[in-house]
């Protein structure tokens, strides 16, 4: 990605998506090229907090929600350290953010990070243009690198597909660090970091949990070296049919018995560790309003996606596993998609949403005291 910083600007831009379809607009964040995987998110807010998702690694995210920016940029709201989408598309863009925590216009942002943005064109189009064609590759070009059509296509056609991509050690910490508890420590976690949201260790340590985040490339033994009570696998960005490392990681976990708890990138590693297959999806499950159902209770949550994989697993009933029976315990109600797991004689669980919630409903919050309840259980 080539960029060049600039204010807000009325520059011309083209989004060229690798079907050969072609929108024209204006720039938005830095002036130049980029390239990623073409999605979109249906949520109306929370855009600070998708953009600093890493699970957004290598994606041009397209916002549904018609007018985005209007409560600027804070210095709170952040899950990561930087802008993690490749590419960011807007409708209409907010000329004045208004917000008593706004630090700055999210135009602004972008620029200062060099992501490469287009605003000013028919979002609506675009996102039934890719809920029938699917998710692809697309580049946004502004400024000095708009060129010949066919060109610019040629360059789209050129990006690696996301399809078959290992992205987490892209995007997770490099360094072990600590999140300690607040309050009394109860419980310790290894957590491995696949792309996790600074949220996460946080809901764990209302609870009373000291988290250990590890890097995506931990061992067995850095694992167990924290003396853990229970180890967790966040979310990240690729393709799980990559994460063989992860998985491995995860079977030697199950193996011992010691609670485990993953997220969205996890659930779909504890879908393969137990023998399940992973596929791509049609265009994916992004934003924070997707109901799902809890197929152990029957309650039916609002919860926030971000997903572009998901776990093969039959919905009618337990399957036997080399660690047990497993069952199905969240179905997507929109497409009958699996978003969760769980283990019926070891402590193990999962979901594919963000049970973190942020942004979005905290519906889901309960399933961090099903974690608590399963270290609970072990320590008994």
């Amino acid at each position: 990605m080539t960029t060049s910083t600039r204010g807000l600007n009325t520059a011309p831009a083209v989004l060229v998506l690798e079907d050969g379809r072609t929108f024209r607009g204006r720039a938005y964040g830095a002036v130049g090229e980029t390239f990623g995987e073409a999605v979109f998110s249906t949520g109306m807010t929370g855009y600070q907090e998708t953009l600093t998702d890493p699970s957004y690694h290598r994606q041009v995210v397209v916002m549904t929600a018609p007018h985005v920016g209007n409560t600027g940029v804070n210095d709170e709201d952040p899950e990561s350290k930087r802008i993690w989408v490749a590419g960011y598309v807007v409708r209409d863009p907010a000329r004045v953010p208004s917000n008593w925590r706004s630090r700055r216009t999210l135009d602004e942002e972008l620029a200062a990070q060099g992501v490469v943005g287009i605003s000013a064109i028919d979002t609506r189009a675009l996102t039934r243009h890719l809920r029938e064609r699917g998710a692809m590759r697309v580049g946004i070009f502004s400024g000095e690198a708009i060129a010949d059509e066919a060109a610019l296509l040629a360059k789209v056609r050129a990006v690696p597909q996301m399809k078959g991509a290992d992205l987490s050690g892209e995007v997770a910490t490099t360094e072990r660090y600590v999140v300690p508890a607040i309050g009394t420590k109860k419980f310790t976690v290894a957590a491995v970091d696949l792309g996790i949201k600074g949220m996460t260790p946080h809901r764990m340590a209302e609870r009373g949990i000291e988290v250990h985040v590890l890097p995506a490339n931990a061992t067995v033994e850095d694992v167990y070296a924290v003396n853990p009570d229970g180890v967790f696998f966040s979310n990240g960005p690729g393709d799980p049919a990559t994460a063989d490392h992860p998985v491995s990681v995860m079977r030697a976990v199950l193996e011992r018995g010691t609670p485990l708890f993953g997220i969205c990138f996890g659930n779909q590693i504890l879908g393969r560790a137990l023998g399940f297959g992973t596929y791509k999806l049609k265009y994916g499950h992004r934003g924070i309003n997707q109901p799902v159902q809890d197929r152990t209770t029957g309650k039916v949550e609002v919860t926030a996606h971000n997903h572009g994989f998901a776990v093969d697993a039959p919905l009618d009933g337990p399957s036997d596993t080399p660690y047990g029976r497993v069952e199905v315990s969240h179905v997507c109600l929109n497409d009958n998609v699996v978003e969760g797991l769980q283990l019926l004689d070891r402590p193990a669980f999962s979901v594919q949403y963000h049970p973190e919630a942020a942004a979005g409903p905290h519906d889901a919050a309960y399933l961090f005291d099903r974690f608590v309840s399963l270290m609970e259980g072990q320590r008994a």
